[in-house]
């Protein structure tokens, strides 16, 4: 063979392929890439104050094409349910509405959080408009693909359970009992916070702010309750490892019954519908309704899993340090830790300043 004819034998053309195959390739890579979300809900009611949202089929325009993302949120209205009709009806409209057009997926994400605490505060301002007076928490999640961004004001909460047996909460309690940095914050601003005065000049229950006496130091609604009650949200996005994990949305008729953990641990390997149940039967069954009790469970899996695998009992210690601010080496492709609910956070903000944000 001469030298000459070598160069021509490796110019030989590739073996072609059938449309069909390469379509499915590509069809199967995109469902590696897109988790199936899977979520349930349950609720008893006892004032009826609480709504919530649910919308798994949202979708965006990127490149002409449409872009898939969910939407599930719980409002928690007090001293009427005004506000939080209000705000099921409008604030995920207000949020888009923020989010510049053409943008990347990458740059949707990264407008996100600032849309949404844009959207909170429009929300806010058009329900103070109408001149009513009641109030409403709202815990607000946004999934894209393997991406979670939660923005909450009030004391619904929503905690994240992975495959590695780590319970992380997404959210802000934004209780002036619990909360002491949201007590000085309305302190340094001139307002007064107490509990309530008996007669005899007893004090009970929980601290309130003043004027107006209400429990938490954020909220959408309000309009008694003067300045000092912000709408602005604390937003927190993450995103998961392919192996998926779970979402315990809920109001806090669940969280002042179960602790996360409790929560979390006591539905563990069911479908998300069973396990939205069983949560609130949970409560119910340690502390008894006295209160709205409402829980949405969402699951992000891997397309091909009909449910989220129950979670191993082993290397949970390992795991405990691996919710960080900045990427891990595990999260390389590869790494076995991917594979048992490595979260990686992206951002996280919960200033009460406006101009901050």
């Amino acid at each position: 063979m001469s030298q000459a004819e070598v160069p021509r034998m490796k110019q030989k053309p590739a073996a072609l392929v059938p449309l069909g195959t390469l379509i499915g390739r590509e069809l199967r890579n995109e469902k590696v890439e897109k988790p199936t979300v899977k979520y349930g809900q349950a609720a008893l009611a006892k004032k009826g104050e609480d709504y919530f949202l649910i919308k798994p089929d949202c979708s965006r325009v990127l490149d002409n094409q449409s872009v898939p993302f969910s939407v599930f949120a719980i409002f928690d209205g007090h001293n009427g349910i005004s506000a939080a009709i209000f705000a099921k009806e409008n604030l995920l409209n207000n949020v888009l509405s923020a989010i510049p057009q053409g943008l990347s997926r990458e740059e949707w994400l990264q407008a996100l959080p600032r849309a949404l605490v844009a959207g909170f505060v429009k929300t806010d301002i058009e329900f103070q408009q109408k001149g009513e007076t009641s109030g409403t928490t709202v815990t607000f999640v946004v999934i894209d693909g393997w991406t979670v961004t939660v923005a909450s004001v009030g004391d619904s909460r929503c905690i994240l359970d992975t495959q590695g047996g780590v319970v992380s909460l997404l959210t802000v309690d934004h209780r002036l009992e619990e909360n002491v940095e949201e007590r000085e914050r309305v302190t340094a601003s001139g307002g007064e916070v107490g509990r309530l005065n008996v007669f005899g000049g007893n004090e009970v229950g929980p601290l309130r702010c003043w004027p107006g006496g209400l429990c938490l130091s954020r909220s959408i609604g309000d309009t008694d309750v003067g300045e000092f009650i912000v709408p602005i949200p604390h937003v927190k996005q993450v995103k998961l490892s392919n192996a998926g994990g779970r979402l315990i949305i809920a109001s806090d008729g669940i969280w002042d019954a179960l602790s996360s953990d409790l929560a979390a641990q006591s539905c563990r390997g069911l479908p998300a519908d069973l396990a939205a149940k069983l949560v609130v039967k949970e409560a119910l069954r340690t502390r008894g309704l006295k209160d709205d009790t409402t829980c949405l469970v969402v699951d992000i899996i891997p397309y091909d899993h009909p449910v989220l695998p129950p979670t191993p009992k082993k290397k949970r210690t390992l795991l405990n340090s691996l919710f960080a601010g900045k990427r891990s080496n595990s999260m390389n492709k590869g790494s076995k830790l991917s594979a048992v609910g490595v979260v990686e956070e992206l951002f996280e903000e919960g200033s009460a300043m406006l101009a901050e944000r």
